[in-house]
């Protein structure tokens, strides 16, 4: 898959922080009950590994990424776990350099234009823009449109159901990322059916949109 594929799957990105590994395959199954095909596994658990590797393993239907990805050596772990994209919370010269042309979509984070120039400048034109509403939301996003076009973005960090819709209203955003589809409280009461109908009211949601 190309990063733009990847932002192109579905307008909503769950961005899942897995403390069991276990979670992961009924929670990849409840999401595409609800419509949501696409994952992003932080990799900030101890378990966040092998919890991809399960999903890949198990629901190939779903397309599994990691995210947290803070250099090159991580990347490579998640590529060979079976993650199919990566995401990165930021972007500097040497992690540019060393993942260029890494066999994998990686799509980096950016909360800058000097950062997004950087982007550039390494071939990277799909983006996530994050900590998204502490750098300046909607209003920063509409101010790189003219200077970067053909720059589309995933918008990541305070994304919630009640914002998300003046985010993907804007022409320089794919989709958007958001921790609410998975709430830790019912992961861990393995409330798989009210995962499926939270990502089902997003996604009918963001199809307005």
């Amino acid at each position: 898959m190309q990063a733009q594929e990847v932002l192109n799957c579905g307008k909503i990105i769950p961005v899942i922080t897995l403390q069991d590994p276990k979670w992961g395959v009924p929670l990849a199954k409840a999401l595409l009950k609800g419509g949501i095909k696409i994952l992003e596994i932080t990799l900030r658990t101890a378990g966040a590994l092998e919890g991809i590797a399960l999903i890949a393993k198990e629901v190939p239907e779903a397309i599994v990424g990691a995210g947290t990805i803070l250099n090159a050596f991580m990347l490579e772990q998640a590529k060979k776990a079976g993650a199919r994209f990566a995401i990165s919370p930021g972007i500097n010269a040497k992690f540019a350099k060393e993942v260029q042309g890494a066999d994998i979509a990686l799509i980096p984070g950016v909360a800058s234009a000097g950062e997004l120039m950087l982007a550039l400048e390494y071939g990277f034109e799909a983006l996530k823009l994050f900590p998204a509403e502490a750098v300046g939301g909607v209003k920063l996003l509409k101010s790189f449109s003219a200077p970067f076009k053909g720059v589309q973005f995933c918008p990541t960090g305070g994304i919630s159901l009640e914002n998300m819709g003046a985010y993907l209203a804007l022409e320089n955003v794919s989709c958007v990322g958001g921790s609410w589809l998975t709430p830790q409280d019912l992961m861990a009461k393995g409330q798989w059916d009210q995962i499926t109908q939270i990502a089902k009211q997003s996604v009918a949601q963001a199809s307005l949109l």
